[in-house]
């Protein structure tokens, strides 16, 4: 029987890219970026149902992209430490890459 292959770097990075390739996890890591926030902060900037926003937290925790943190019966978010970028408040690092968010300009 063949033994089970190590993830490689690009597998893991690939995981990762794959949990940030949605919409709303992505608006999720970016407005983390500004600093922690409760689920209801989170959801100020962003208007979905409260559930959907959970869900998608737990994806980004088990991606070990955020980390929670409880305060009473709030729970705080924030990016994780090994997934903030190298300039901060500016994007993410992903172990193989960066992920930077700059204002969007539509070309002229």
């Amino acid at each position: 029987m063949k033994s089970p292959r190590k993830p490689t770097t690009s597998d893991l990075c690939a995981d990762k890219l794959r949990v940030l390739a949605d919409v709303t996890r992505l608006a999720v890591m970016e407005a983390l970026l500004d600093g922690p926030k409760t689920v209801t902060e989170i959801n100020a900037k962003l208007k979905i149902d409260q559930s959907l926003l959970s869900h998608h937290l737990k994806v980004l925790r088990e991606a070990e992209l955020v980390t929670n943190r409880r305060e009473g019966k709030a729970v705080r978010y924030a990016v994780a430490p090994d997934a903030a970028a190298t300039v901060a408040g500016k994007g993410l690092n992903l172990g193989c890459c960066e992920i930077n968010f700059v204002q969007f300009r539509p070309r002229k």
